[in-house]
């Protein structure tokens, strides 16, 4: 059965201050904030800084060039992560919430009034959000890997076992993915505190020994570097991207800590914390060119590089939870909204509602970060598949945001220009950077994406055209249920209970209606036509979510309005309904739910009419996704052609 959930925009009111970032204090809040947000980005130098001087980018281990290229890591980091998503980006919450729904719904919003533009902006923020899948495949991966490959440096006979035990790890990691975060996300953030300590410390003390890499800190080093590489640029750019990833994870998880928390980690640990790291970076290859074949360990005596190993994979492996769990948020968001099939939802943890675990998308991401891992077998390679979906994002992110500011914060055209051009062509020169590695490796997150945007575009205009063709086979409600009254069928003896019928659209008469009449010659005392709604806030307060329409007597209209990360709980919506005169019993209600037999015929391409009636048939029960008691629902099956 399709689960009545079409996307609508409801009234706009404020926000439901019960779904704040908890009132935990600043300081709590920044260090969960490091844990969370930071984990990804946080462990960039694994890899960047060694592929900035690969072959492919023609760049040589020689000092003026490390100075130019870690002044742009620098300054890329100062320009793409605080100036445009700490300073720009975290001002364009959704009542909280960040993202690229999020944002998607924001800008949407603002271009009510142009429906074709609304389409553009809606289908680019869905590419968008596709996008983060494969970022979600990748992170892990490349994160892992690049800190196991650490065993090289401690002993050159670990070499072998670099890829097993990088499988190990992740295998794990998503295996115990179903017991929820809670418990280990309480050690998040200390070690990734830890972390950025290390890297402070580290970079500090090869910088003492080599302070000419203070030089990076003026950007014209890093206008020179790049304005000598010639037509390589691209190459250069595309490498120097790699310290960028993670760094929409700050808007993404905006909700979950707000927006000081995650202002108040950057600019006072994480920035420096990075920072000092790539100059201790550039400082050690200044002194030791040799050193290019691993800069991050050989950072470190021989001594310290297992713990430093050990270390590093702890952090991989926070950095790559943070987007596994983003890939469970992003999939609830996309089916709530009308994007993607339902799929079952199971909270971990009673305390934290964001805390969810969506076995389907936990094992499709394990098979594609496996793949990964086989198919490109270490770090450098995986790097060459990096980046093209984050940078694309970015871009995509910043194109939302320039209508948010101009028809959502009505500011002038020269202001939302103002802010958003140099993002532009600086993002537009960071997507072109990664796309001369889509041969390399980029064309997996591509393809990804892609085959995801098939199937979520597939899924929205299917509903349509079914949601449609319902509408012209379906009887208007109103006359049907004035007819009953009418030839006295009202006051036929009735089922003493309550017949709830969800249907997706609340003006036509519910099939399970029309069966019961038809085959069981019943009517209940008490029947509510229901209707499940997800408009494009994250939050909908209880006390504006039912909106109870009594049609006739015995007979209710009733609509549920929930945000897109609402958890939905038909059963108790329904008992806040009894303060608007409907009383219902859970023992005296009965869920009549229609399950509809697709019959693909000539309305969409053939192959996408047998995709959605595929999908279809696989989306999870929809009792058990509105939370309805199993005892109490009865189906009843039709055929539907599209």
């Amino acid at each position: 059965m399709l689960a009545p959930m079409p996307m609508t925009t409801a009234p706009d009111s404020s926000t439901d201050a019960t779904h704040s970032p908890a009132r935990h204090g600043l300081a709590a809040l920044t260090l969960g904030a490091i844990g969370v947000v930071y984990g990804d980005i946080g462990t960039s130098p694994l890899y960047t800084v060694k592929e900035v001087f690969t072959p492919a980018t023609g760049v040589a281990v020689a000092p003026d060039a490390v100075i130019g290229s870690i002044s742009a890591i620098v300054w890329a980091l100062m320009l793409v992560v605080t100036l445009k998503y700490v300073i720009l980006i975290l001002r364009a919450d959704n009542r909280g919430e960040g993202g690229g729904l999020a944002l998607t719904a924001l800008a949407t919003q603002a271009v009510r009034n142009r429906p074709g533009l609304r389409r553009f902006l809606l289908l680019m923020g869905v590419f968008g959000a596709t996008l983060f899948y494969g970022d979600s495949v990748i992170t892990p991966a490349v994160s892992v890997m690049g800190a196991i490959e650490g065993l090289e440096i401690a002993s050159p006979q670990f070499t072998s076992y670099v890829l097993p035990l990088s499988l190990v790890v992740l295998v794990l990691l998503f295996v115990v993915q179903k017991h929820g975060t809670h418990v280990v996300g309480r050690i998040f953030g200390p070690v990734i505190l830890l972390w950025f300590g290390v890297l402070a410390v580290t970079g500090s003390l090869q910088i003492a020994q080599q302070p000419a890499i203070l030089g990076a800190l003026n950007p014209l080093r890093a206008l020179e570097f790049l304005a000598g590489r010639g037509w390589q640029v691209f190459a250069v750019v595309g490498a120097i991207v790699l310290a960028l990833t993670g760094a929409e994870a700050l808007y993404a998880d905006m909700g979950h800590f707000g927006a000081r928390p995650i202002r108040v980690a950057w600019t006072g640990i994480v920035f420096p914390a990075l920072v000092l790291n790539y100059l201790g970076q550039g400082a050690l290859l200044i002194g030791d060119p040799g050193a290019i074949d691993n800069p991050f360990y050989r950072l470190f005596p021989a001594p310290l590089v297992l713990p430093a190993v050990v270390l590093a994979a702890a952090a991989a492996v926070i950095a790559s939870q943070a987007v596994i769990s983003g890939a469970y948020s992003m999939t609830k968001q996309a089916i709530q909204l009308g994007f993607l099939p339902r799929m079952p939802v199971r909270n971990t943890s009673a305390a934290e509602a964001g805390q969810i675990y969506i076995a389907s998308v936990n094992w499709a991401l394990l098979a594609g970060v496996v793949g990964a891992v086989l198919l490109f077998r270490s770090s450098s390679a995986l790097a060459g598949a990096y980046g093209i979906a984050v940078t694309l994002t970015m871009l995509i992110t910043t194109v939302l945001t320039f209508f948010v500011i101009r028809h959502g914060w009505r500011l002038p055209a020269p202001v939302a220009w103002g802010a958003t051009a140099f993002f532009l062509v600086l993002d537009t020169l960071l997507v072109a950077g990664c796309a001369i590695k889509i041969v390399d490796g980029g064309w997996f997150p591509l393809a990804l994406g892609g085959l995801l945007f098939v199937l979520m575009s597939t899924w929205a205009r299917g509903r349509k055209a079914l949601q449609v063709h319902l509408a012209d086979e379906g009887l208007p409600l109103l006359p049907f249920v004035e007819s009953l009254h009418s030839f006295g069928d009202a006051e036929r003896p009735r089922a003493a209970r309550t017949a709830i019928y969800p249907v997706a659209n609340p003006e036509l008469v519910p099939p399970a209606l029309l069966h019961n009449l038809k085959h069981y010659q019943v009517l209940h005392e008490r029947n509510v036509v229901l209707t499940v709604t997800f408009c494009e806030r994250p939050y909908v307060p209880e006390a504006e979510r039912p909106h109870l329409e009594a049609l006739a007597p015995g007979f209710w209209r009733l609509t549920l309005t929930y945000g897109f990360m609402d958890q939905v709980d038909v059963p108790a919506a329904l008992a806040s309904c009894s303060a608007k005169g409907l009383q219902t019993e859970p023992a005296e209600t009965s869920y009549f739910l229609s399950r509809e037999t697709l019959v693909p015929r000539a309305g969409m391409v053939h192959w996408r009419e047998s995709l959605f009636a595929t999908m279809s048939r696989n989306a999870s029960s929809a009792a058990d996704y509105f939370r309805l008691p199993g005892n109490a629902v009865v189906e009843l099956g039709t055929k539907v052609q599209l």
